[in-house]
């Protein structure tokens, strides 16, 4: 007999096909799939693993799952792909997946709240037993949709308003003094904390709130905040140049809110022909890939973003388990990179 010679309809062999095959039931060989080759005899053991070999079987371990009432399946919506801080998270979520027997569902929402109600219930079909969710960008209705979820579920970075969770982030007070301090014991007098459009995202608010605080202990220094879209590039190169006009004779110095932003600040000053660590400081939160080897390099607040998305995991794995302890917020401590664009000397 051919590989798939009796075989279904679609071409791919079924466990019918296979009793056939082996010339027996499809009890038997429901049981030799489920590891209960003791109660089979040796002679069927054997018909029935030829018959699997010849017609290249292999049992859905969808159906398997379902049956057994548990997929082992987590799903994992994320808001942009293309940011780094992102593939860090995945990268954590998905070996803390392997490590524990789960295989990892991924779905980029690209910011669209179109696609992020659409992976909701792509997900909720798919039967996923838990949901990470970074919730950059989401829109009302993909919250409301979560929140009206019975699924297992943790937030990483990003909490939901009204919404009680578990999260697993950075500690955004600590790390945005550190980050400050930073820049104050470098002697900068003029400080510009640069971010996206802050609305009710409580990463952004924490790490101004903290810069601001930290600023307000400094009577003598000078603090500014602008928020800017991150493809608003005209409007970004008018922020840059009107604070660097307007503290001339100064020590001016950049924070930068998040990575993407960094490296929009980062080619914006180079348009400008400003150099960072020379005409100005600059700092971002995030640690990217490229920031040593950007001209004298870009002092950092690196995140432990691997480590993040692996807690989150387990986390999930606990309450898909059933534990019943309060929401629980995990915060992380970041790392200070220091690089060549916050050591400006002094004029």
């Amino acid at each position: 007999m051919s590989r798939n010679e009796g075989a279904g309809v679609s071409g791919r062999a079924t466990i019918s096909d296979v009793a056939r095959t082996a010339r027996t039931g499809k009890t038997s060989v429901s049981r030799y799939l489920n590891g209960e080759q003791n109660l089979l005899s040796d002679d069927l053991k054997q018909r029935i693993e030829d018959a699997i070999r010849t017609l290249d079987y292999r049992p859905s371990q969808m159906a398997r799952s379902l049956k057994g009432g548990q997929t082992r399946l987590i799903g994992l919506i994320i808001a942009d792909i293309t940011n780094p801080y992102s593939v860090d998270i995945l990268r954590g979520v998905e070996a803390a997946c392997r490590e524990h027997g789960f295989t990892l569902l991924v779905c980029n929402t690209n910011n669209e709240v179109n696609q992020e109600q659409h992976y909701l219930q792509l997900l909720s079909s798919y039967r996923v037993e838990g949901i990470v969710v970074n919730a950059v960008g989401m829109r009302e209705e993909a919250l409301s949709m979560l929140q009206q979820s019975s699924l297992p579920m943790v937030l990483i970075d990003r909490k939901i308003p009204g919404f009680a969770c578990d999260v697993v982030g950075l500690n955004n007070q600590e790390a945005a003094t550190l980050a400050t301090e930073h820049l104050i014991q470098q002697g900068f007098e003029a400080i510009l904390f640069l971010s996206e459009p802050i609305g009710s995202v409580n990463t952004r608010l924490e790490r101004l709130h903290a810069f601001q605080r930290t600023m307000q202990q400094h009577a003598d220094l000078l603090a500014a905040h602008d928020e800017v879209t991150l493809n608003n590039n005209q409007k970004l190169e008018q922020q840059l140049s009107d604070f660097n006009r307007r503290h001339r004779g100064m020590r001016k110095a950049v924070l930068s809110a998040n990575g993407a932003l960094t490296l929009q600040i980062a080619r914006a000053m180079r348009r400008l022909g400003i150099r960072w660590g020379n005409d100005i400081g600059l700092l971002g939160f995030d640690e990217l890939e490229w920031a040593e080897l950007a001209g004298v390099g870009i002092t950092t607040l690196k995140q432990p973003t691997y480590e993040m998305g692996f807690s989150a995991l387990e986390q999930l794995l606990k309450r898909i388990q059933g534990a019943q302890e309060p929401v629980s917020e995990q915060a992380f401590s970041g790392e200070l990179i220091i690089r060549g664009s916050t050591s400006l000397q002094p004029h």
